[in-house]
């Protein structure tokens, strides 16, 4: 039975760092971002709050700075690799993360079958956000259904990587799950646990479980 591998994006993908900080790095606007995450991760904020205030802040963004963004970040090594090889093995992967599409999409071109994140207007925003689009902890999960139900597998054939709260209703509703450079919230829940940059390195732990 072939498996799907679902990996979330900040700080995850991204080591240390985040798809909103990164474009907000591109403005100038890190300081007022990175007050912003940690108002979500102290659960001051919830989600739609958090997307509607970037989204607020990024009133002069551009395709070019989501680029540099792109380009620019501080990813994990070996992700191409291991999507190389998770698709020559006829398994699966995609990304499910809570951060703006236009960014998390992007990494289709990388090899991910399936790439979701909260929806915001295309980039110039010309658009109001819409709260609906706004993905949560919750709605990770239902989006890992779906992708089952697309790729013709089950929540037990699937595999869930991750570093944080918003990664807890997912890694609680698959068999086997990767906490990578997580917290200790996390860790305690997670099938294996990895700190380093390589996602080979963390691949490999949950290739050993066969």
């Amino acid at each position: 039975m072939a498996r799907l591998h679902l990996f979330d994006l900040d700080g995850t993908l991204l080591h240390g760092s985040t798809a909103p900080l990164e474009i907000s790095r591109q403005l100038g606007l890190e300081a007022e971002t990175f007050a912003l995450e940690r108002a979500i991760s102290e659960g001051r904020i919830g989600p739609p709050e958090y997307a509607a205030q970037v989204h607020a802040l990024w009133a002069d963004l551009t395709v070019a700075h989501v680029t540099a963004a792109f380009e620019g970040a501080p990813w994990m090594s070996g992700i191409e690799e291991v999507w190389r090889e998770i698709r020559r093995n006829g398994d699966y992967c995609a990304v499910v993360s809570l951060s703006p599409s236009f960014f998390v999409e992007r990494l289709i071109s990388w090899g991910a079958h399936a790439a979701h994140g909260s929806r915001f207007p295309a980039v110039p925003f010309a658009e109001p956000l819409d709260p609906t689009g706004i993905l949560s902890a919750a709605a990770k999960v239902q989006i890992a259904d779906l992708l089952c139900e697309e790729f013709g597998v089950s929540r037990a054939d699937c595999v869930a990587y991750g570093d944080s709260g918003s990664d807890k209703d997912l890694f609680g509703a698959v068999p086997v799950s990767v906490a990578v450079n997580a917290d200790r919230h996390l860790r305690s829940l997670a099938t294996h646990s990895y700190v380093g940059r390589d996602l080979n390195a963390a691949y490999r732990l949950v290739c050993r479980t066969g």
